[in-house]
C-alpha cells in the first residue's frame, strides 16, 4: 500500500474511467491477486452444488455410504478452503481500496498545493471539501469490481460450462438470462449518473455556503442580514434534498431490481429443471445441482454484477470531479529573470510604498484592506507593476520569488496535527529543527501557549486552531512565519488580536529576531509602529507621508487620529 511519503504518480486525467483504471494499474500485483482470489472464491461457491449432486447420485440414491462419506468430506474441505480464500480476498480488496483512497487524497492535496493562491479563483471551497469528504471514498469503493467483479464473471462462465454438461437448453437460458438482467438495469445506471452528478454539484455549492455563513456570521448579525441568508440557505437545502430524493429513487429501483430479478430468474430456471427431472431428462442430483448453480449465481455473481455496476457508476461520477480538479492549471509564470543576488529594495508604484532592505517597515492605513493590497502586490499575489531591485516582480521566476519573499496573513490556515508539525510545515518529522522552533516560539511570545498545552509541542491542534484562542492562533501564525526565516517577510496585522502588554513584547522580539532582514508589517498599533524603522501612512491606498512613528505623530494629524483613537493605554509607551 502507498506509503505516507511515497510519490503517488501522475494520474490519468483523460476521464473518469481512465482515472479508475490508473488506480488499478498503480497496484498491479494486488489487483491481480484480488481478481484471482475473487474468481477462486466464486467458482468454488458454484462448485458446491456440483459436489452435492455427486454425493446424491453416487452415494445417496444407490445407498453407497462410502461414496456419500467421501463426497461429504470433499464438500467440507472445499468449503473450509473457500472460507480461507474469502478471508484473503477480503483483506486484499481492503488494501486495494485503501491504496486508491490514499493515492487519490495525495494527488488531490498535491494539486491544491500546486495551484496555491490561484485555487480559490478556479474552484469553490465546497467543491474541494466534497471531493475530500465524499468522492474519495466513492472512488475507492468503485475498485471493488477488481475482485468480486472479475470473480462474478468467472463464476458465470463456470456455471454455464457445468450447465452445458447437464442440459443445453438450461445452459442457454442461463447464458441469455444473466445479460438480460444487466440490460434491464443499464438505462437506470445512465439516469443515476446524471442525477448523481447534479446532486454533487449542488452539494458542493451548499458546502461552500455553509463555510461562508460560519465565517461571516458575526458580520451578518451586525448587518441584520442573518435572516435573509438563512432563507436563501433553506431554499438551497430544499433543492438539494429534492435532488437527493431523485438520486434515491433511481438507486432504489436499481437495488430493488438487483434483489428481485435474480430471484425471479431462479424461479424460472428451477421450474424448467423440475419439469426436466419429472420427464427423466435429468437426474434428481442434477436437479439439485441446477438449483444450486442458479441459487449461487443469483445470490453472489449476479448481485455483484448489478450492485457493482451501481457502485462503479457512482465511482465514475466521483472520478470525473477529481479529474476536473486535476486538470486545473495555476496562473502561467512568464517570469524568467533571476532574483536579485543580494537583499534589495521593493517598490510598489501603485501606492508609492518603498521598502528598503534590511529594515523594519510598517504600513498604516485608514482602511486595512489598502495596506493588505500593497502586501499582495509586493508578494506577487496580485497583478501589479511592483519591482524588486528595479526589476518587475512578474518578470522574475515565481519559484525564486516564493523562496525569498513570504506573505504571512493573520488569517492564514492552521492545519490539524501536532503543534510541532503545524509550526514546521515540513514534509518529514526528521526535518524539524527543534532549536529553531524554540527560537521562533519565543520571538512570537508563544512560550506560554506551548507550556500550557498538556503535551507541549506534541499537543494536537484542531483544524484552524479551533482549540486555541484568537490571540494564540495569531501568535502561532507569526511563529510559523518566523521559523521559515525568509529574506523578506510581509506580515499582515500580526498583532491585531493581542493585548497591549503581549503586543509590545511581540514588537520588541520581532524587531530583534528580524534584525538585518527585510520585514514589512501592516498595523495601526502605536506599540508596533514605534518599533519600525520606516512608517508609510496610507490614505485611499496611496502613501501620504513617510517617516518615523514619532515624527508622523507630530506632523500628520490624520496619522495621529488613526493610531491614537483606541490606544489611550499605549500612549505612555509611545512617549
Amino acid at each position: 500500500m502507498i506509503d505516507t511519503y511515497e510519490d503517488p504518480g501522475e494520474p490519468d486525467c483523460r476521464g473518469g474511467w481512465w482515472y479508475l483504471w490508473w488506480l488499478v494499474t498503480r497496484q498491479p500485483g494486488r489487483s491481480v491477486a484480488g481478481a484471482v482470489l475473487g474468481s477462486i472464491w466464486m467458482v468454488l461457491l458454484a462448485a458446491t452444488p456440483y459436489l452435492m449432486a455427486k454425493a446424491i447420485d453416487d452415494g445417496l440414491v444407490p445407498g453407497d455410504t462410502g461414496a456419500l462419506a467421501g463426497w461429504t468430506a470433499v464438500l467440507f474441505l472445499v468449503g473450509a478452503f473457500n472460507a480461507w480464500v474469502s478471508v484473503m480476498r477480503h483483506r486484499t480488496m481492503t488494501r486495494v481500496r485503501m491504496d486508491a483512497n490514499f493515492r487519490t487524497v495525495k494527488v488531490v492535496v498535491r494539486q491544491t498545493v500546486r495551484l496555491g493562491a490561484t485555487l480559490p479563483a478556479q474552484v469553490g471551497t465546497g467543491e474541494v471539501v466534497t471531493i475530500g469528504v465524499g468522492d474519495v471514498q466513492t472512488i475507492s469503493q468503485a475498485l471493488t469490481v477488481v475482485g468480486p467483479g472479475v470473480g462474478a464473471i468467472a463464476a458465470y462462465l463456470a456455471v454455464a460450462g457445468l450447465l452445458l454438461a447437464i442440459s443445453v437448453p438450461l445452459a442457454v437460458v442461463v447464458l441469455l438470462g444473466v445479460p438480460l438482467l444487466g440490460v434491464t438495469v443499464g438505462p437506470l445506471l445512465g439516469r443515476l449518473q446524471g442525477a448523481e452528478t447534479e446532486y454533487r454539484e449542488r452539494q458542493s455549492v451548499l458546502t461552500a455556503r455553509i463555510g461562508d455563513l460560519a465565517g461571516g456570521l458575526r458580520v451578518l448579525n451586525g448587518l441584520g442580514g442573518k435572516a435573509l441568508f438563512a432563507d436563501a440557505f433553506r431554499r438551497d437545502s430544499q433543492r438539494l434534498r429534492a435532488q437527493g430524493y431523485r438520486v434515491g429513487a433511481v438507486a432504489s429501483w436499481i437495488q430493488a431490481l438487483g434483489a428481485g430479478l435474480p430471484t425471479l430468474f431462479l424461479a424460472v430456471v428451477t421450474w424448467l429443471g423440475a419439469r426436466m427431472a419429472a420427464r427423466g431428462t435429468i437426474s434428481i442430483g442434477e436437479l439439485v445441482s441446477v438449483y444450486g448453480y442458479v441459487a449461487v449465481l443469483s445470490g453472489w455473481p449476479v448481485m455483484f454484477l448489478m450492485e457493482g455496476s451501481y457502485i462503479l457508476s457512482r465511482g465514475v461520477v466521483a472520478a470525473r470531479r477529481v479529474v476536473r480538479l486535476l486538470r486545473l492549471e495555476p496562473a502561467p509564470d512568464t517570469g524568467t529573470a533571476d532574483a536579485p543576488a543580494e537583499p534589495s529594495p521593493l517598490h510598489d508604484p501603485e501606492s508609492g510604498v518603498h521598502v528598503p532592505p534590511g529594515r523594519l517597515t510598517a504600513l498604516a492605513g485608514a482602511r486595512p484592506a489598502d495596506a493588505a493590497a500593497v502586501v499582495d502586490r509586493l508578494g506577487r499575489y496580485a497583478p501589479s507593476d511592483a519591482t524588486w531591485d528595479g526589476v518587475r516582480l512578474d518578470e522574475i521566476a515565481l519559484p525564486r520569488v516564493r523562496e525569498r519573499i513570504l506573505v504571512a496573513d493573520h488569517e492564514a490556515d492552521l492545519f490539524a496535527g501536532p503543534l510541532r508539525h503545524l509550526l514546521a510545515g515540513c514534509g518529514h518529522p526528521k526535518d524539524i529543527d527543534e532549536a529553531a522552533i524554540a527560537r521562533a516560539v519565543r520571538a512570537a511570545v508563544a512560550d506560554d501557549i506551548v507550556q500550557g498545552l498538556p503535551g507541549g509541542l506534541d499537543s494536537a491542534i484542531d483544524a484552524q486552531g479551533r482549540n486555541l484562542s484568537g490571540g494564540q492562533r495569531q501568535r502561532m501564525r507569526l511563529a510559523r512565519a518566523l521559523l521559515a526565516d525568509p529574506e523578506v517577510l510581509l506580515a499582515v496585522e500580526p498583532t491585531s488580536a493581542l493585548d497591549a502588554h503581549t503586543e509590545a513584547t511581540v514588537a520588541d522580539r520581532l524587531r530583534a529576531a528580524r534584525k538585518g532582514r527585510t520585514t514589512v508589517v501592516t498595523t495601526t498599533s502605536p506599540l508596533v509602529l514605534d518599533r519600525a524603522d520606516v512608517v508609510h501612512y496610507l490614505a485611499d491606498g496611496k502613501v501620504v507621508a513617510t517617516g518615523s512613528h514619532r515624527r508622523l505623530l507630530a506632523e500628520e494629524p490624520g496619522y495621529r487620529a488613526l493610531v491614537t483613537r483606541d490606544a489611550d493605554a499605549a500612549e505612555e509607551v509611545v512617549r
